[in-house]
């Protein structure tokens, strides 16, 4: 538990929110001090604790998943059946006692259970109502049902994505829109705060992810809206930049990236590699004559870096002034010495999954730095919330565990 004042220390959330875009939000609240209490229930779970491996031992289980653990430290579990009369008596006292409302259902699901924003501002006029779902509230699209896989399709990152124009666009992992929408999220809803300590009014926030990834798309919109021009799908190469791309190093599949922009950066590159006269050489001697020749220079730029790991790449061209990085592996994200330095990871022991390292924000506030307590089981935290957030009375919870609304 926190132990000395946060930035946003005072500040309390209730989630009726799954998976990432909702959830994400709380847990940076909740690392700079906001009380924020999950809900959920045995019936309904957060799909995060139901359709994501790995599980512990590769045995799936409510509690056993780390894709839920990793989204939700530093937070209050209440399993609560809102399918029951006194389950929504329940949530719409968590709704008097929050200063934010996160939620990220399809339009209508918390109309349906009696939690929409009419209903919450009039229990509680000073509420913060975030609602972040695919299309936003309105349109005729509002209905949409999905995922940031797809919205990323759909903000047209992915039809930039491919080897050449001729080819088919190429699927990515990643910006998955709903983690974009996160960061927009967080900031809209510290906004909506900062309003009201001056007006003492709460609003409600109707944020659209499919906007945000329009949003973070922006470059290529301007650039067809300004010249009327589609970026083309180039594999790894850059209209302005040669050679640019993913170069194979020392190693079982292991690479390393490198962008030479201007006149001055070949120059060094060529200094570095040992190849003064590739500067001179009228293959590659202007920028035209090496996008002319990018085929040849590329192969040829390939041979160097296999000759080296993908560190010793990095360090030789960066200390020369060229851009250039590892394409790291997930286990070197974990040993990274510079993430390590600047303490991102946070082991915590966890009853189930064991220590687990959760992932703290990227930003150090140096008067309050954040600080975490592991993710709960699910209900975990029923008994404290009930007593020590609403001040029920034993009687009434016994009621509520007998009559399984606190699942």
């Amino acid at each position: 538990m926190p132990t000395h004042e946060k930035a946003l220390e005072g500040v309390k959330v209730v989630e009726f929110a799954v998976f990432a875009a909702g959830p994400m939000v709380g847990k940076h609240m909740a690392e700079h001090g906001a009380q924020v209490i999950h809900v959920e229930s045995r019936s309904r779970p957060d799909g995060f604790r139901m359709h994501y491996p790995p599980y512990k031992d590769d045995k799936p289980g409510l509690d056993r998943t780390g894709t839920f653990a990793f989204f939700n430290d530093t937070k209050y579990s209440i399993a609560l059946n809102l399918k029951t009369k006194r389950g929504t008596e329940v949530a719409r006292k968590l709704v008097g006692w929050a200063d934010v409302l996160v939620e990220n259902f399809v339009p209508g699901v918390m109309e349906r259970l009696g939690l929409a924003y009419k209903v919450a501002s009039e229990i509680n006029p000073r509420l913060v109502y975030l609602s972040s779902c695919n299309m936003g509230q309105t349109g005729p699209k509002a209905n949409q049902k999905g995922f940031g896989s797809q919205l990323t399709s759909q903000s047209g990152f992915t039809d930039l994505a491919g080897y050449d124009s001729d080819s088919a666009p190429q699927l990515l992992y990643g910006p998955y829109i709903d983690f974009v929408a996160v960061g927009f999220g967080l900031a809209a809803v510290l906004a909506a705060l900062d309003e009201r300590e001056r007006t003492g009014r709460g609003q409600y926030i109707d944020l659209s992810q499919y906007e945000t990834g329009v949003e973070f798309i922006a470059p290529t919109l301007l650039n067809y809206q300004v010249n009327g021009t589609m970026l083309p799908r180039s594999g790894n190469r850059h209209p302005y930049a040669a050679p640019h791309g993913a170069f194979p190093c020392q190693g079982d599949d292991r690479w390393c990236v490198i962008a030479v922009f201007s006149e001055e950066e070949w120059q060094a590159f060529c200094r570095a590699v040992g190849k003064p006269e590739w500067a001179t050489d009228a293959r590659f001697a202007t920028f035209a004559a090496r996008k002319q020749n990018e085929d040849e220079l590329e192969q040829l730029v390939g041979k160097w870096t296999a000759q080296f790991t993908p560190h010793e790449v990095m360090e030789k061209l960066q200390t020369a002034g060229v851009q250039a990085g590892i394409v790291s592996r997930l286990s070197d994200i974990f040993a990274d010495p510079q993430l390590n330095h600047r303490h991102v990871w946070d082991q915590l022991p966890h009853p189930v999954l064991g220590p687990f390292d959760y992932m703290g924000p990227p930003f150090t506030l140096s008067e309050t730095p954040a600080e975490h307590f592991r993710s709960p089981l699910l209900g975990e935290h029923n008994l404290v919330v009930c007593r020590e957030v609403l001040g029920m009375p034993e009687s009434e919870i016994d009621q509520l565990i007998a009559e399984g609304v606190l699942e």
